[in-house]
């Protein structure tokens, strides 16, 4: 986690933001371009291409796990394609994940720092083939991604507007070093209080413990995202949602800014206006993968 200053939190509110797919349009550009190659080429799907992409970017892209931290997204994505007919035929032979989902199960900061140290620990080959997964996924994104992606339109209006009376956290999944390099290239890092990326925990954890720090009231709490998880993350913590749907991005922030800001200011947020917003939201994504409704 990266603070600001010694004591972040002053404002009455806090509103909490996700990153890849919410704030900024990368979510399509990393999985496709960055995590769906290393897939193929570390899990040895070559045989099978085309259904490793369609299994990973349902899980990661259009359903309703998306956002979920890569590793358990991995063994999600892993356990659906094994179980395709398609990938049956050929024969290929699933892997053993036992290992790692022994260490997803009581790990929380599911990130490379405590992967490399569990490899240290284990010398298990399938630890050691997901780090090397990771971490080429991770330089995928320092070369692909790079300096170039903006957020989308009305973000930096909207934290502007935030920072008025809110103190601004970034809730996120994605790798500490890359959230604080994106943040920072695009200059709307001075309008946050803190960065919170997969090594500080869960979403949940992130929230409950800026709450606790800061002493804030729940219904003074506000997190936006583009996931179910980041939805999930909200109510564990008893605070207020708002959705940047997935496809409509940018109409969603621009409600956000026009209305969804002043609402959550003026204590006119919970209640109906949460239930439309989630109602509409939970219609986004799908469940049920194509491929298993028509088989």
């Amino acid at each position: 986690m990266t603070n600001k200053k010694d004591n972040i939190f002053s404002k009455t509110f806090l509103i909490g933001i996700d990153s890849d797919g919410c704030a900024f349009d990368t979510m399509e550009l990393k999985h496709k371009e960055c995590f769906v190659p290393a897939t193929i080429k570390y899990w040895n799907l070559q045989a099978v291409s085309k259904y490793a992409r369609e299994t990973f970017e349902f899980v990661n892209l259009y359903s309703k796990t998306r956002g979920i931290n890569r590793f358990p997204a991995l063994v999600e994505t892993l356990r659906l394609l094994f179980n395709r007919p398609e990938v049956k035929a050929r024969g290929l032979v699933k892997p053993d994940l036992t290992a790692l989902n022994d260490w997803i199960s009581r790990e929380t900061k599911l990130g490379n720092p405590a992967l490399i140290k569990e490899e240290e620990r284990s010398h298990n080959p399938i630890i050691k083939q997901t780090l090397e997964w990771s971490l080429a996924i991770n330089a995928a994104v320092d070369e692909i991604v790079g300096e170039g992606v903006p957020p989308f339109p009305f973000v930096k209006e909207s934290l502007q507007k935030m920072q008025t009376q809110a103190d601004v956290i970034v809730v996120s999944a994605t790798p500490q070093e890359a959230l604080e390099r994106e943040w920072k290239n695009q200059n709307i890092d001075k309008y946050v209080a803190a960065i919170y990326g997969q090594e500080a925990g869960t979403k949940r954890e992130s929230l409950a413990k800026s709450i606790k720090t800061g002493n804030f009231n729940p219904n003074n709490v506000l997190m936006i995202g583009d996931a179910p998880g980041d939805l999930k993350a909200a109510q564990a913590v008893n605070a207020l949602f708002f959705p940047i749907n997935p496809g409509a991005e940018e109409e969603s922030w621009r409600q956000l800014f026009n209305e969804g800001i002043d609402n959550f200011f003026n204590n006119a947020f919970a209640g109906e206006y949460q239930t439309q917003l989630i109602n509409k939201f939970n219609s986004y994504l799908p469940t049920i993968p194509s491929w298993e409704k028509y088989n």
